[in-house]
């Protein structure tokens, strides 16, 4: 990527910041060198390109396989969708995490930055994995967990709208059509609930290997937000709660190792979903205005 300049990170938080003269289009980047960038970093940080929200949109579309969504948030341009969970602070978590839809890519684009605080926090799954106890990684990869919730109708017949892009109006869609789109996927549930709401249960480890490697990466929604749905119920597989002290313990190495992402206007912000959570800090300022788009690579 000719006239970049990419500084990865030694600090606790890792990543990578690529920055450019003002004004520098977001065209110029590669996609083979961004992914390339991205297996190493676990997330980017672009910073003082001429980023809009169109381009953004664009970059997201050139840069991925395939465009999912949110149906809890409202969608800009057919790819990035408002960041509107309320003012609290939020957990770390990867996207989707707790659903068996989780995207390869989260990605991020500030319009506005807040004048104070506000900031995007990002968690490297594989620093926190290899500072949990002996005793806590054995915990983790002996028993999977499991989340599991209701989703009501509207929410659950958008994201398969969206879906399928558009090939059946949202009127017609069937829990026949969510139930081919989790086709294959282990450890998935779903079935009819109240008032054409669904209850699914969702089956995955909590530590994995990631998209771009075999190494193990904590990474799941465990502290994650419930802010547009129900909050989901977490166990391990067998049913069994997850015991507090093992919770204090994810707690503690996860606030060590997170990192404050201070937003600047036009930053865009990019991260490996498998290996990187993210969370923030309450809003100071309500005038700040992020994007969001999640995507999948082959």
């Amino acid at each position: 990527m000719s006239g970049l300049t990419t500084k990865v990170s030694d600090d606790h938080g890792g990543g990578a910041l690529i920055t450019v003269q003002p004004g520098t289009p977001l065209d110029v980047l590669d996609r083979s060198s961004v992914m390339e960038t991205l297996a190493d970093a676990g997330f980017l940080l672009l910073r003082g390109f001429a980023a809009s929200l169109s381009e953004f949109s664009r970059l997201v579309w050139r840069m991925s396989d395939r465009i999912t969504l949110d149906p809890a948030r409202s969608l800009h341009g057919g790819v990035a969708q408002k960041v509107d969970a309320g003012l609290d602070a939020i957990g770390l978590h990867c996207e989707n995490g707790n659903s068996p839809f989780m995207p390869h890519l989260c990605w991020f684009f500030c319009e506005r930055a807040a004048a104070v605080g506000s900031e995007t926090t990002v968690c490297d799954g594989y620093r926190v994995w290899d500072a949990l106890t002996p005793a806590a990684q054995r915990a983790f990869l002996d028993r999977d967990i499991v989340y599991s919730r209701h989703v009501e109708a509207a929410k659950w017949k958008g994201f398969v709208y969206h879906s399928l892009q558009g090939k059946k109006e949202i009127e017609d869609i069937t829990l026949e059509d969510l139930l081919s789109l989790a086709d294959g996927r282990p450890g998935t549930v779903i079935r009819a609930s109240a008032g054409g709401s669904i209850y699914y249960e969702f089956q995955v480890p909590a530590a994995r290997k990631t998209l771009f490697s075999g190494r193990i990466a904590f990474a799941n929604s465990l502290l994650g937000p419930s802010h547009n749905y129900e909050k989901p119920r977490i166990t391990f597989a067998d049913r069994e709660e997850i015991p507090p002290s093992l919770l204090s313990e994810v707690v503690r190495v996860t606030e060590a190792m997170t990192l404050d992402i201070a937003w600047q206007n036009g930053d865009v912000l990019l991260v490996d979903n498998t290996r990187v959570m993210h969370g923030r800090r309450a809003i100071l300022d309500p005038r700040r205005t992020i994007y969001n788009a999640l995507s999948f690579i082959r």
